[in-house]
């Protein structure tokens, strides 16, 4: 690593703060779900889950360990992929009708940002739409258990939630310290039972969030190392969980390159990558994973116009012999491997195979622009700006 790339992780002068939740990890994780939810106090713990994770079996498991810790759960798995606004208020009336006291979520990234808007309709009310924005839900929310069955998102981890404004079609970002789940459950396990597209959507959600992260504003010494790593087991090991779903010692290292990628970008937020994906999937109902996977390259070109430096040390954790060169070919070199990895794993070449028109631009754009992830990018842009990106990426 060169000096420059060392220079990022000395400590400055500023405080900081990494915030993380209690993490159990390991193969037959899973049992600890009962024992998590009463130490949090459950009485009567509400289960979030998806129609798919009930096929899976993984639900039913799950169901025999609460039942065997005397908790019966009330069970809604009214959430489809990208959760809409309508469907967070069905799931909030379902946990305030039986009297719920606790939140366990079951499921990928949309399963937990369900939970985590219906957890904060119950300490807030209202409608979920009136806290996009940072530190809008003033009341903690209930406890909360997470138990993701992808392997991207890192939402288990994070203090984001993102609902799908079905009026305006847009995804929405909710964002606050309260959000970060009291407990989450890793069992590399539930992952086998992922199909081949969504393992790759969300290990290239993963590996976006990590090189996302590390070139934040927002970066500090305690996310940087996490974000380095994700990048790097998401690169040794996506390509051999697709071709032996069942080996779980290469299931084991994908869940914690998600688990790395979502405490790296919890505390040190995300960038243009994020603030494109969201408009774009709150258009077309699709995978962020996906849409961050062919926006990312471009993301990082023009990132590294103003500032290629950071990607030197990405460029090295990928093994890449341009990080011993100029930071510029380190950047482009790193923009490239994504795009040979996304392609690897099936994802389109660009935006209008997902389904976006010329004529979306000037939306999208309208929308990524203000997005809070756009905050903490290493380069800013303009409306005009963002348009030529995406018509870079369609």
């Amino acid at each position: 690593m060169t000096g420059e790339a060392i220079s990022r992780v000395i400590p400055g002068q500023r405080l900081l703060k990494f915030q993380a939740p209690e993490i159990l990890f390991g193969e037959d994780a899973l049992v600890e779900a009962a024992n998590a939810a009463q130490r949090l106090g459950a009485q009567r713990p509400m289960l979030v889950s998806d129609a798919g994770l009930v096929d899976a079996g993984w639900f039913a498991e799950l169901l025999v360990h609460l039942s065997r810790a005397g908790l019966s759960a009330q069970i809604w798995c009214g959430v489809t992929p990208n959760p809409k606004d309508h469907e967070i208020h069905e799931g909030y009336r379902a946990y305030a009708h039986h009297g719920c006291d606790v939140l366990i979520a079951l499921g990928g990234g949309s399963v937990i940002d369900a939970a985590k808007g219906i957890a904060i309709l119950a300490a807030n009310g209202g409608n979920i739409l009136e806290y996009e924005g940072i530190d809008k839900a003033r009341n903690s929310i209930p406890p909360l258990v997470v138990i993701p069955t992808t392997s991207g998102s890192g939402a288990d981890v994070s203090q984001f939630c993102i609902v799908t404004d079905t009026a305006r079609k847009t995804k929405i970002t909710i964002l606050g310290r309260s959000l970060v789940p009291d407990t989450t459950i890793i069992d590399p396990r539930l992952l086998v039972t992922m199909p081949d597209w969504l393992n790759a959507a969300t290990g290239l959600e993963a590996m976006a969030n990590g090189i996302e992260a590390f070139v934040s504003l927002g970066h500090n010494p305690l996310t940087d190392h996490h974000a380095l790593r994700a990048v790097s087991l998401v690169a040794r090991n996506l390509i051999h969980t697709l071709e032996e779903p069942k080996f779980l010692p290469g299931r084991a290292l994908m869940a914690q390159a998600s688990l790395e990628a979502g405490l790296s970008f919890t505390n040190a937020i995300l960038g243009a990558a994020q603030a494109m994906s969201h408009p774009v999937g709150g258009l077309l109902d699709a995978p962020y994973g996906v849409i961050a996977g062919v926006v990312l390259p471009h993301v990082i070109r023009f990132n590294a116009e103003t500032d290629p430096r950071p990607y030197v040390a990405i460029a090295s954790c990928l093994g890449l012999p341009e990080c011993m060169g100029r930071p510029s070919e380190a950047a482009a070199a790193v923009a490239a491997f994504v795009e040979r990895l996304a392609r690897q794993v099936g994802l389109p070449s660009g935006l209008q195979a997902l389904g976006v028109r010329e004529e979306d631009i000037p939306g999208l754009a309208s929308f990524a622009v203000k997005a809070p992830s756009m905050m903490t990018n290493p380069r800013s842009a303009d409306e005009r700006e963002m348009q030529t990106l995406f018509r870079t990426a369609l």
